[in-house]
């Protein structure tokens, strides 16, 4: 096959592979779980005043507003495109706007009245990522980029909200990022170099548009391909950084004049994402302590600890946003019985406002099942960590399917989790490891499968499948064990099916890859460099790629695999799925294939998330048992 999106994909093939309906047991079962769900987020208007967040409620994501903490929320933007909040102007008066079609992830950028009304392109172009960058203290600028002139590489652009003009003000080769801008008008900019690998450097645009601007100062990073986040300090000079770099963990440092200095203190947990207010006054950062989140916070000035207010018990708490005059900010907290909610912590008097409930039509508050975290050793003795969900009985071996996440360079967490309940109400147990490889655990275990490396680790995914059938059985009989991932899980799945056949009795794969060495030559563009990073390079690493390539193993594939796709995906192109059915199918190996001709890296709509967790249940109660 070649390239990605809708046009790789016939219109026949289209046809063959359309999603069936459900019967309608399964579709109402899904329908209910999906309908418990909760606000994502939220961005505080001046004085703290308005909140504004991204809902599903209509089966896309589309913009609301919230006048007051517990009133009912004002919809601001409508349709089948997806939309999400992600600024709102110094004044108030604007909110600028996030909007995608179809999957598609070329997202246009638009302005929208804070009260509500159209919405004004700032710019949203055919195959082109425009994404917002900041937005300037003074409200005079928005600062975006974008990969209209090479797919590869992305341009600076500043647009001028009075008089809706925009220009070019940075075009290098290579994936830059504008992350903050100082108070004088200097850019702090970002290239990456790799997955989780970045330089950093500091720019001053030209004053007048159609001026020279100089070349980018260089600051860290340079030649390194290390793993840096950095945000200005609140000190001249300072550079906030959050590395891996002296240490086993991810730690926050202050950067002057080219030396690194510890603010946050040594702990074996990464710190994993940290904000600094625009007044700087607080530094809040959050600690990934085995899958948990918790919150902390610094003196900005002082780089002391800040004592937080005391907060409801919580697996996690995160903060979003923090309003710029650094008063407001608003938390996440989200618990394993139920969604997160948004919270809005004032920091002159250190009260905590819930300002939204979660939606749960016809649940008890106990229904959901907490994930609790265990282990199992892989054939070299590590322990790999795995939350685990289970039916509130087993009279029988329940039938367990193992999930694994995506990334690869991510996190299974504990928390809520619809899609786990899915499966637990439909009679599984839900495991789901952090394989080597995972985020969370420290730069050893990120980078154990970088490259080649990952054929040495690789076996974590079938050394699962046997602790599983060891110990998770009932009066002696061994559970049936399915396996199930999206994206990077998707292809940990495919691999369970061919490379590890046997191990599991049933696989299901959501846009996974079948072939790395096709998936690098059709991924987007923009993508290639950073997932050559991981993976391997399809010229120089060819056959190390194929060696751990799922279509590679076809012929020794023993169990049912139902496989789904997004055809507009610009990640895994939808011809990774295709080209693994077909050969299955010419093998006559029991197999489905589903296509969703209006979705990408994943269901994002509604009705197609029911059909496709519905079909996913299906599958597993024909071929595992279940409920």
């Amino acid at each position: 096959y070649e390239g990605h999106g809708a046009t790789s994909v016939s219109p026949e093939i289209l046809a063959r592979y359309a999603p069936p309906a459900l019967p309608d047991d399964v579709s109402r079962q899904i329908q209910a779980l999906l309908d418990v769900r909760a606000p994502a987020g939220g961005v505080l208007g001046p004085g703290g005043k308005a909140l504004y967040f991204t809902w599903t409620i209509t089966g896309t994501r589309q913009v609301f507003r919230l006048d007051g903490p517990m009133r009912f929320p004002q919809q601001l933007t409508g349709g089948e495109d997806p939309t999400v909040v992600q600024e709102v102007t110094p004044d108030g008066a604007h909110l600028v706007l996030s909007r995608d079609r179809k999957g598609e992830e070329n997202p246009g950028l638009y302005l929208q009245d804070a009260k509500g009304g159209p919405l004004l392109p700032i710019q949203h172009k055919p195959g082109v990522q425009t994404q917002l960058q900041l937005v300037t203290d003074d409200g005079r600028h928005i600062y975006y980029r974008a990969n209209d002139i090479k797919k590869d590489a992305y341009a600076i652009y500043r647009y001028d909200i009075a008089s809706k003009q925009r220009e070019l003000v940075f075009d290098r080769e290579g994936i830059w990022r504008a992350v903050d801008v100082a108070a004088d008008g200097r850019l702090l900019l970002a290239r990456d170099v790799g997955s989780n690998m970045s330089e950093f450097y500091e720019w001053a645009p030209a004053a007048k548009a159609g001026a020279p601007a100089g070349e980018p100062t260089p600051l860290f990073g340079q030649g390194e391909r290390e793993d840096y986040r950095a945000l200005y300090g609140a000190a001249p000079g300072e550079v906030l950084v959050l590395t891996p770099r002296l240490g086993e963990h991810r730690r926050l440092y202050s950067w002057k004049a080219g030396k690194l200095a510890p603010i946050t203190p040594e702990i074996p947990f990464d710190v994993s994402a940290f904000s600094i207010d625009r007044a700087k006054k607080r530094i809040l950062y959050t600690v990934n302590e085995r899958g948990y989140t918790r919150l902390r916070a610094l003196d900005a000035r002082t780089h002391r600890e800040v004592k937080l207010p005391a907060l409801p018990a919580a697996d996690h708490v995160v903060p979003v946003a923090t309003t710029r005059d650094g008063r407001y900010t608003t938390l996440l907290l989200e618990t394993s019985k139920a969604p997160a909610t948004s919270h809005v912590l004032d920091w002159a008097t250190g009260k905590l406002t819930q300002w939204h409930a979660p939606s749960m039509p016809e649940m008890a508050p106990d229904a959901f099942a907490a994930a609790t975290l265990e282990s199992y050793p892989a054939r070299d003795g590590t322990q790999i960590p795995m939350f685990v969900r289970r039916p509130a009985t087993c009279e029988r071996p329940c039938p367990v399917i193992v999930h694994f996440h995506g990334g690869p360079e991510s996190q299974i967490k504990a928390g809520f989790s619809a899609r786990a309940q899915i499966f637990v109400d439909a009679g599984f147990v839900f495991v789901e490891p952090n394989v080597r490889g995972s985020d969370g655990y420290g730069k050893t275990w990120l980078h154990a499968d970088d490259g080649a490396k990952r054929l040495d680790i690789i076996t974590d995914i079938e050394d699962a499948a046997k602790f599983v059938r060891a110990t998770f059985g009932h009066e002696g009989r061994p559970p049936k064990v399915g396996i199930f991932g999206g994206s990077y899980g998707g292809y940990s799945a495919l691999l369970g099916m061919t490379m590890f056949a046997g191990a599991y009795d049933a696989g299901a794969a959501v846009v996974g890859m079948s072939n790395l060495v096709t998936f690098l030559q059709n991924t987007a563009p923009y993508r290639r460099i950073l997932r050559i990073s991981e993976y391997g390079d399809p010229e120089k690493d060819r056959e190390a790629l194929l060696k751990l390539s799922p279509i590679t193993y076809l012929d020794r594939v023993k169990a049912p695999l139902l496989i789904i796709q997004g055809v507009t995906d610009p990640r895994v192109p939808a011809g990774e799925s295709v080209q693994i059915q077909r050969a299955l199918e010419a093998r006559k190996i029991p197999s489905e294939l589903i296509l969703f001709p209006d979705e990408g890296h994943g269901a994002q709509k509604r009705d197609n998330q029911v059909l496709q967790y519905g079909h996913l249940v299906r599958f597993f109660r024909t071929h595992l048992g279940g409920r």
